[in-house]
This record gives structure tokens, sequence and C-alpha cells, in this order.
């Protein structure tokens, strides 16, 4: 019972500029007293988007050209922050489907594994120019190759990097760890029994 295969993300893109943006940006910490992540994507940088309008400009995030994006590309340490599992939900419930950026946060970028949205890497120079192409074809889609670690738009192919363990996930199911428990429910119930404070719990 592993969870789907993962072999490629297809989507329009959407720029986000900036290093270092952390996971409060992403999504506010007063929206995280939901007891489900449902309706979460609505609360995507709520606090930006509100700055930014106030100064008369549009985050990328609130501009009708992003809309229908699937593949963010970010900068450097994207996620960094707490650990809160609330920014990964709220970016994929929002569209996104994959990231690409310079660097990430480890904790954020396990979290995104664990949801099955790819994190690739690429260098400062191909971020910027991807970031620029979306902007200037906002309905261009790219196509995220796993397997090769590259992605494909309108502009041509380019190389970029993904982890291993987490490529290996994607391709074989693995990424979802709710679904191998399952598969050995047996095993562990029979691993609880033999734990004294599990078995003897009352």
């Amino acid at each position: 019972m592993a969870g789907k295969i993962v072999t490629e993300i297809t989507g329009p893109g959407i720029p986000l500029r900036g290093n270092d943006i952390d996971t409060d940006r992403i999504v506010p910490a007063r929206f995280l007293k939901c007891v489900t992540f449902d309706g979460i994507g609505e609360h995507a940088f709520t606090d930006d988007i509100k700055g930014l309008a106030a100064k008369g400009e549009t985050h990328s995030f609130a501009d009708a050209r992003f809309a229908n994006a699937a593949v963010l590309v970010a900068n450097q340490n994207f996620g960094c922050g707490s650990s809160r599992e609330h920014a990964p939900q709220s970016l994929q419930r929002w569209g996104i489907r994959a990231i690409i950026a310079e660097s990430y946060s480890e904790i954020f970028y396990g979290n995104c594994v664990s949801l099955a949205i790819p994190c690739f890497t690429a260098d400062h120079e191909t971020c910027a120019q991807l970031q620029a192409a979306i902007e200037s074809n906002p309905e261009g889609e790219l196509t995220l190759d796993i397997a090769t670690a590259t992605a494909t738009g309108p502009r041509g192919t380019i190389a970029l990097q993904i982890q291993p363990g987490a490529q290996s996930q994607f391709l074989d199911g693995s990424w979802n760890a709710r679904a191998g428990l399952l598969e050995n429910l047996d095993q562990a119930k029979a691993v609880a029994e033999k734990i004294p404070y599990v078995s003897n719990y009352a």
C-alpha cells in the first residue's frame, strides 16, 4: 500500500523573489489553530499580500496571472523558521505541486516530501532566469521530471538537482509514511504488544 508514484509535475509557474522566506510568512501563526488543514490554502502569504497591497503593489500569490500556478520558483533558504507543517499544507492547498529554489530549510523540505511535493534546487542564476521567464509568459507550462531532475518549458530544458533519497521516495511511492505504516500494521501491532508502557497502559 505505497503512496502514489510521482514521476513528473506539469503546470504553470509562479515566481517568488527573496531570500529567507520563512514559514510564518507562508502562513501566519494565527491560522494554525485549525483542527484540519481545510481552507488553509486561502491564507498563504496573507500578511505579505496585505503589506504589498498597502503600498500599491501586488504579491505574486494575489496576481491573477499566476492563479493557476503549480510550480513555485523561490530563492535561498525557502521555508526557514518554525517547523510548522501548515506551511507546505497551505502551499499545496493553494495549488502548488512542486518547488524550485536555491536552498531550503531541512524540516520544511522533509514536510514537503511527506506531502508528495518535490523540491528541486538550482543556482541563483537559474532561478532568476526561471522567474523572469514565468513573468514574461505566465501561461507557459513547466514539466518537472523526477527521474532526470530536469525542467522543460517554452525556452527548453534545464538541469536541476533533487536529493537522491527524496527522488527515490517519489519514484517508488515510499514518500507516504502513513501508507507504509498501514501496509505493515500487523508488524507494528506485534511490536507494540511487547512494549510495557503500550501493552499495559490502562
